[in-house]
């Protein structure tokens, strides 16, 4: 009898709490209403721990507004992040209890809510890139991939970011997320300036930006392929398990990561830099050797090769990467960045020189010696000025290329030179 009584008394109790919920519940949706967000979190967080005991109808209502309660706040720029985050763990755990029991009276809005979220708390984790708060910016942008999976280059972003943050077992977990996705981040952009305001825009599909350009709003229209980044994410791989200390993992790494894209140039390119930098130049050679017989005339290979061959300690792959500069010219005689990189190659150990004359004093065979080094000096500025000008002449007005330019044409005593730069 006195168990049957108990029995009794639990049900009412369960019952006088569940209407006690569900008044918690009314009254943080009227507390939202009337536009007091924070009241309405505070009023959900105290019930928070017995929600789990309510029926299906009355969690998905409490999601709902606590989801919205989150982003309302956010938009006040109230822990903008914390709360962005909440309000869109918020809103996914409204639509799991409403796919669960088949009703799905929140649904559509908190979708809706969540492609809201999505866009601020992009641009909050763009912000905080910007501010230098390189973790707070990697970790958002995971969430906006957790969002929507799909959105793939969140998580390359997120992954990219945390590099910057120095976080590298977080980088690690997301460049490992990317590479069983086997994803390559390769496609075409679309984009047009529009007219309005003659800011560049990208469009999702070709057929909307040749719409838009119809229309008459956009001009200038634009199509960009982009690269396969699947070369840079094993790469980034490896650096992180040589920053480890483990070698034999950052070459598995890249041998794994071939043998699943054995036609990707930019893997090759990866791999070539990992032996370059463990100075295993014969490996490194050969795998430059094979690159090149897959694409003979693309300038950014042979561009890129230069970058990765003139980073050596190497002498004859420092030889090497004037080559590879040359060919990208000869590919692309308005490469810009080939030009200039020649020049800072044939100024190599510049600051050697000038370190030693400075060094010297004013006995005659300290002259001898400091003429021997100035006249080794005027070689390299002269061999580095034809690309210093072609550099100038097409970075219109680069203060930097022009100031160096004007400092050799001083030491060169090539006043004409001098004047006519310095008009332009």
């Amino acid at each position: 009898m006195k168990i049957k009584n108990l029995a009794i008394a639990t049900a009412l109790f369960a019952s006088f709490a569940t209407f006690a919920q569900k008044d918690e519940v009314k009254a943080a949706d009227k507390s939202l209403k009337a536009g007091n967000a924070a009241d309405a979190k505070a009023t959900l967080d105290a019930v928070a721990f017995k929600i789990v005991n309510g029926d299906d109808a009355l969690k998905a209502q409490y999601y709902f507004i606590l989801g919205n309660a989150n982003l309302e706040l956010a938009k006040k720029n109230v822990d903008e992040g914390k709360n962005l985050l909440e309000a869109a763990k918020a809103f996914n755990e409204l639509v799991a209890v409403e796919k669960s029991s088949g009703k799905a009276k929140f649904t559509e809005q908190a979708q809706t809510s969540l492609i809201d979220v999505k866009g601020l708390l992009t641009n909050s984790a763009v912000t905080d890139s910007n501010q230098k708060k390189y973790k707070e910016s990697a970790l958002k942008l995971y969430e906006v991939y957790q969002l929507d999976k799909k959105d793939t280059t969140m998580l390359y972003y997120a992954a990219s970011t945390a590099i910057n943050a120095q976080d590298y077992d977080m980088a690690l977990d997301y460049y490992n997320k990317l590479k069983g996705l086997n994803y390559s981040g390769k496609g075409v952009t679309y984009s047009a300036k529009n007219k309005s305001n003659n800011q560049e825009e990208t469009f999702s599909t070709l057929k909307d930006r040749d719409f838009a350009i119809k229309l008459g709003t956009h001009s200038d229209p634009k199509t960009e392929q982009i690269p396969s980044k699947r070369g840079e994410i094993y790469k980034n791989i490896s650096l992180i398990y040589i920053q480890k200390g483990d070698a034999a993992a950052a070459k598995k790494a890249i041998v794994d990561a071939r043998k699943a894209n054995p036609d990707d140039v930019s893997l090759i390119m990866s791999e070539a830099d990992l032996y370059l930098q463990a100075k295993d130049y014969v490996t490194y050679k050969n795998l430059v050797t094979e690159v090149l017989a897959k694409d003979p005339n693309n300038a950014d290979l042979y561009y890129n090769l230069g970058v990765v061959s003139s980073q050596s300690s190497d002498k004859q792959t420092k030889i090497d990467a004037e080559g590879y500069y040359l060919k990208a010219i000869a590919i692309n005689p308005q490469y810009k960045n080939a030009y200039m990189n020649l020049a800072v190659l044939k100024l190599d150990g510049e600051k050697e020189i000038v370190d030693a004359m400075n060094k010297l004093g004013t006995s005659a065979a300290d002259m001898k010696k400091y003429d021997a080094l100035k006249a080794k000096r005027e070689v390299m500025y002269k061999s580095a000025i034809p690309y210093l000008e072609k550099a100038y002449d097409l970075f219109v007005g680069d203060k930097d290329i022009k100031s160096t330019l004007l400092n050799m044409y001083n030491a060169l005593d090539m006043t004409e030179k001098a004047k006519a730069l310095k008009a332009r």
